[in-house]
C-alpha cells in the first residue's frame, strides 16, 4: 500500500450528487499513510449538515476497500458559505446546474493567443451545428474573462442584463447566451480585484444566471493558472476543458503547464486547438508561418490528447470579434469558419461520447 494508492482510493469518492470526486473539487487538504493507517484532512464549505457525514462515511469505506489499510482517521473541517469569502475562507460549495448537458472551459496558459475570439466563434459554430440537427441551440457562453470581459464586443451585445426574481437574464445573439462581467461594469472601468472576489462573481455566474436548457455551456477562462480557473473546477463540474495555444514554443510550452492543471483536478483535456497556425495569401495558397509551427501538436501529445484543428490567422476574424458578428456568423464559408465548425463538431462528438 502506498500514498498514491490512498489517493486512488478518494478519488472513487464523489461529492453527493454529483459525478465529480472530491479530489477534483479541492476538497482533500492532506493525505498520509502509515503502517496500515490512513489519515486523511477533509475541507469543507456547505450548508448542508448531511454533506459531511455522507462524505466521510464513503472516505471510509473507500479506504478500508483498499489494500494493507487496517484503520482509517479523517478529519473535517466545515465552515458555512459566507456572503462575502474572506481569502481563507475555504473551496467553495459546489453548485449543480440541472439544465446544463456539458460544460465546456476555454483555457489557455498564456494571454495573447486568441482564446476569446475562438471561445466566441466555437460557441457560435455549437449553435449552428445544433440548429442544423433541427433543435434550438441551446447553447451559452460565460464569459469568465473579469480582468478583460471582451465577449460582449465580440458579440455586438451592450447594456445590462434584466433580472428575474433573484436571477440575472443572459443577453441572447446568434443563438447564444451570454453573461459577461462587461455587461456589469463601465466599458472604461478597471476591474480591481483580489481572489476572493473573483471567486465570487464566479459563483454567482453559475448560481444567479437563469442559463436555462442548455446542451453546451462555453466557459471562456481568463489566461493562466489562477483564482477564475481554481474557483471554476471547484465550482462548477465541468465536463472537459479545450486548451487553446499559437505555433510557437513559448505559448505551447505555457499551454502545457495550464493544460496539466486541469489533469491534476480530475478535469478531462478533451483536446488542443492551435490558433494563428498560418497566413493564407490570396490568389496564390502560400502559407505563410508567422508564428512557426508544430505547438499544437506538441502541446497535445504532451496531454496526451487529441489536437483539434489549426485556425488561420484571417484578418476577417478580427475584424469581424471588432464589428460584434463573428466570422462564423459574418461568412459562414470563409475556410476559417469551416474550420471552426470542424472543430466545434468534433468537440460536440467528443462531449457525447464520454456521456454515452
Amino acid at each position: 500500500m502506498s500514498l498514491e494508492a490512498v489517493k486512488a482510493a478518494l478519488q472513487t469518492v464523489n461529492y453527493p450528487g454529483f459525478s465529480r470526486d472530491i479530489v477534483s473539487f479541492g476538497l482533500v487538504r492532506s493525505a498520509d499513510f502509515q503502517e496500515g493507517k490512513a489519515l486523511v484532512k477533509l475541507a469543507i464549505t456547505t450548508a448542508d449538515q448531511t454533506i459531511p457525514r455522507k462524505i466521510k462515511e464513503a472516505v471510509e469505506e473507500a479506504l478500508l476497500q483498499a489494500d494493507g489499510v487496517d484503520e482509517t482517521m479523517v478529519e473535517m473541517a466545515v465552515s458555512a458559505p459566507k456572503a462575502t469569502p474572506s481569502a481563507d475562507s475555504g473551496v467553495p460549495e459546489p453548485s449543480d446546474m440541472p439544465g446544463v448537458k456539458y460544460t465546456l472551459a476555454i483555457a489557455s496558459g498564456k494571454g495573447g493567443v486568441g482564446k476569446s475570439t475562438l471561445a466566441v466563434n466555437l460557441a457560435c459554430a455549437l449553435a449552428q451545428i445544433l440548429q442544423a440537427e433541427g433543435g434550438p441551440s441551446g447553447v451559452g457562453l460565460m464569459d469568465c474573462d473579469i480582468y478583460g470581459p471582451t465577449v460582449p464586443l465580440m458579440t455586438g451585445l451592450s447594456g445590462r442584463p434584466e433580472i428575474s426574481g433573484e436571477s440575472l437574464v443572459p443577453m441572447e445573439k446568434f443563438g447564444l447566451r451570454v453573461m459577461s462581467m462587461g455587461f456589469l461594469v463601465d466599458e472604461d472601468t478597471p476591474v480591481v480585484w483580489r481572489g476572493p472576489m473573483i471567486m465570487k462573481t464566479i459563483q454567482q455566474f453559475v448560481q444567479n444566471v437563469d442559463w436555462g436548457d442548455l446542451e453546451v455551456l462555453v466557459i471562456d477562462l481568463p489566461p493562466g493558472t489562477g483564482d477564475a480557473q481554481l474557483s471554476l473546477v471547484q465550482t462548477v463540474p465541468l465536463s472537459g476543458a479545450v486548451v487553446v495555444t499559437t505555433p510557437q514554443k513559448a505559448a505551447a510550452q505555457v499551454a502545457r503547464r495550464g493544460g496539466f492543471m486541469y489533469e491534476k483536478v480530475n478535469v478531462p483535456v478533451v483536446g488542443v486547438i492551435e490558433n494563428k497556425s498560418y497566413l493564407e495569401i490570396p490568389g496564390t495558397g502560400e502559407r505563410i508561418l508567422v508564428y512557426g509551427k508544430g505547438g499544437g501538436a506538441e502541446t497535445a501529445q504532451a496531454l496526451g490528447t487529441d489536437l483539434l484543428g489549426q485556425i488561420p490567422q484571417d484578418p476577417a476574424i478580427c475584424e469581424g470579434g471588432d464589428a460584434g458578428k463573428p466570422v462564423v456568423v459574418a461568412e459562414p464559408d470563409r475556410p476559417a469558419s469551416v474550420v471552426f465548425r470542424s472543430v466545434a463538431a468534433k468537440l460536440l462528438e467528443k462531449l457525447r461520447q464520454a456521456q454515452s
